[in-house]
């Protein structure tokens, strides 16, 4: 029976459930790659801008998703994200030109906005007391990370019996299905702590008068242009890069028979120990400084990556920095949400984290972009390591000036003094 203080609320559940089914399709699309691009010849960056695009748009349309859960309520904007991310699936499986996979991928990034971060953490923080919202912030997230464990390996067996067009259909009914979980969500969203009401506009101009409110933006980038340039492009990297796999393995026994195979169990490990990352930081965040857990996360992923571009990559290797870069992967977002919700206030949480989520998608988008790019005119995607490697560094430095101080706090010991 659930008391009155349990963290796992229907709220929470209903949410995480959400998220898990919405991040398990978005973590798949890499696997798309290469039988899209066989399909129709297409040169690795059609697909890839695709993908890119998705990206870009639901970085755009988060903050939209945000305004519209607080202003009409939050099953109303996430079931239209719902039906968004449907409807795409489903006529996407029917695109035969790059312009059309393109155009259909806005609709399904919007539909992602409607089922992610951005009005899941919102809902599920406003429905925590403060001394548990990091926490549960933090739980929320690891339901992305497993649907990131769950999504890729369920899509690669699709694509080993069925065409990745009937794929598309079969992930679009999947998504359709999670409209019940909105029984669980209330049809208020009031917060839980004690807040003044404020005009969303005079709160916006605040945020982005407010220096933080820049360091916190540009830092997000160089965790999307990470994220988005694995997701996507890691299976198809391990698949040409990585040595082929011994004969008589570990991994081959847990049916890792091939590089393509080890691409879609690396996403899986990354999001097995994602889980586990999520809800560290959100734990961590209950009792230390989050900019200085932040700058450490980003720091860590470029110590990381530069170790495994290194070095020649094997079986080893791969599962080591999916290990490694799993735990760091997510851990930024309940940290990255819970210090807006501390600084800013949580009644217009969603719209101000769509707004440095939008960052973050612009970073995915490039990621995304370049290395499918760069893959076509240097036949690696060595560079692009390289440029992650760099704008990693860049975060993990931007985030120490950070004031971790709520603003209306601020703003009153600046009118004194």
């Amino acid at each position: 029976m659930q008391t009155k203080n349990s963290i796992f609320t229907p709220v929470l559940i209903g949410g995480s459930l959400i998220l898990l089914i919405s991040f398990a399709i978005r973590s798949s699309f890499g696997l798309f790659q290469i039988p899209i691009a066989d399909d129709f010849l297409w040169p690795r960056a059609e697909f890839s801008m695709a993908i890119a695009i998705q990206n870009l748009a639901w970085g755009i349309s988060t903050p939209f998703f945000g305004a519209l859960a607080e202003k009409f309520g939050d099953r109303k904007a996430i079931s239209l994200g719902i039906i968004l991310y449907a409807i795409g699936l489903l006529i996407s499986s029917n695109a035969v030109t790059p312009e059309a996979h393109q155009m259909l991928n806005i609709v399904i990034g919007c539909g992602i906005a409607g089922t992610g971060f951005g009005p899941i953490l919102a809902v599920v923080g406003r429905s925590a007391t403060p001394e548990k919202r990091s926490l549960v912030l933090g739980l929320t997230t690891a339901a992305g990370s497993a649907g990131q464990v769950i999504g890729p390996p369920f899509t690669s067996a699709l694509l080993n019996t069925m065409t990745w067009s009937s794929v598309m259909v079969v992930l679009a009914i999947v998504v359709l299905a999670t409209l019940i979980c909105l029984l669980a969500i209330k049809p208020d969203n009031k917060t839980n702590s004690i807040e003044i009401n404020e005009n969303l506009s005079d709160v916006l101009f605040k945020a982005i008068k407010d220096p933080t409110f820049s360091m916190l933006f540009l830092g997000f980038f160089s965790c999307g242009f990470q994220l988005g340039f694995i997701t996507a492009h890691f299976p198809a990297f391990i698949t040409e890069a990585c040595a082929s796999i011994p004969p008589n393995s570990l991994i081959r026994s847990l049916g890792v028979n091939t590089t393509s195979t080890l691409g879609a169990f690396a996403i899986a490990v990354i999001g097995l120990f994602n889980i586990i990352g999520a809800i560290t930081a959100g734990y961590l965040g209950k009792n230390y400084t989050k900019k200085y857990l932040l700058s450490t996360i980003y720091l860590g992923r470029t110590i990381a990556s530069i170790a495994f571009i290194m070095f020649p990559i094997t079986v080893e290797s791969v599962i080591i920095f999916s290990i490694v870069m799993g735990g760091l992967w997510l851990a930024t977002v309940p940290l990255t949400s819970g210090v807006i919700g501390y600084i800013y206030g949580m009644q217009y949480m969603g719209t101000l984290y769509g707004i440095i989520f939008l960052s973050h998608q612009i970073g995915s988008f490039v990621g995304i972009w370049l290395g499918g790019s760069l893959y076509d005119t240097f036949g690696n995607y060595n560079l692009v390591w390289w440029i992650g490697i760099g704008v990693g560094a860049f975060s993990a430095i931007i985030h120490l000036p950070v004031k971790e101080t709520p603003l209306s706090l601020r703003l009153v010991k600046d009118t004194i003094n």
